[in-house]
């Protein structure tokens, strides 16, 4: 039997791991004091602290669940509902603060930036849009949904599709079919569920995801299977090994 995926599973959490988690219910404690959390007084779901080593001048940290998962493949309905209220909410309150943008995030994995291995993602709270978002046209996104060859899922209005013009393997771009409708939520359990699919292929992927708030919202998921060099950092030239068609056929054989 061939499983190439196997290679990379990842290993079970060692006792140290466990023991120094700062994020897993009951060390509250442990971490700076949180500005928001989906639940009860006396549970919770999702947590909102600050990043104690921001980069920028808000950072924030979403912990996804009081439970040690590692991948965002692993959430429940719920916790992907919760991540979705948290990102609204501390929008909102970054625009009252006067923040006129905020990046959410997820890295997962070292390769791809992670500093902790419990799911968790960071919201940098902007005083203008990133050039990335200022500089998107809406129509853009709208050609890339067009090929519905290349979608892999369909869920209340919003798709998750391979990209067409990826820059590495199995890029993906997630988004509402229409520019102003659509659910986050339903954006971020497709983005767990093809998360899921990558891993069963690849193993334990690292990756990163990030929402363009722009016109026309979106999330774009970057695995990282292949080293940008050179050519892709220097001249600006993508080389992507795998053609997207087949990357859309084994995600959704997967």
């Amino acid at each position: 039997m061939i499983a190439p995926g196997r290679a990379r599973r990842p290993a079970p959490p060692t006792e140290t791991e466990l023991d120094e988690c700062p994020f897993c219910e009951g060390r509250e404690d442990r971490t700076p004091p949180e500005t928001f959390r989906v639940g009860s007084e006396a549970s919770w779901i999702v947590r909102v602290v600050p990043n104690l080593y921001p980069a920028f001048e808000r950072q924030e940290v979403v912990v996804h669940t009081p439970r040690h998962v590692r991948t965002f493949a692993e959430l429940t309905d719920e916790e992907i509902d919760g991540v979705a209220t948290a990102w609204r909410k501390r929008t909102a309150a970054a625009r009252r603060e006067g923040f006129a943008y905020v990046h959410a995030l997820v890295n997962e994995g070292r390769e791809a930036g992670a500093s902790l291995p419990h799911t968790h993602s960071q919201l940098v709270w902007l005083r203008e849009p990133p050039p990335a978002v200022a500089d998107e046209h809406p129509e853009g996104i709208a050609d890339l949904l067009s090929d519905d060859s290349l979608w892999l899922e369909q869920r209340d209005g919003v798709v998750a599709t391979v990209h067409r013009a990826g820059r590495l393997p199995y890029e993906l771009l997630i988004a509402p079919l229409e520019q102003d409708s659509g659910a986050l939520e339903a954006a971020l359990s497709l983005l767990r569920d093809a998360i899921a699919s990558l891993r069963a292929l690849e193993g334990d992927v690292p990756w990163n995801a990030w929402l363009h708030a722009g016109p026309h919202w979106h999330v774009e998921v970057v695995p990282r299977l292949t080293v940008q060099a050179g050519v892709e950092l220097g001249a600006g030239i993508a080389i992507n090994t795998l053609a997207p068609e087949e990357a859309a056929q084994r995600l959704r054989g997967a």
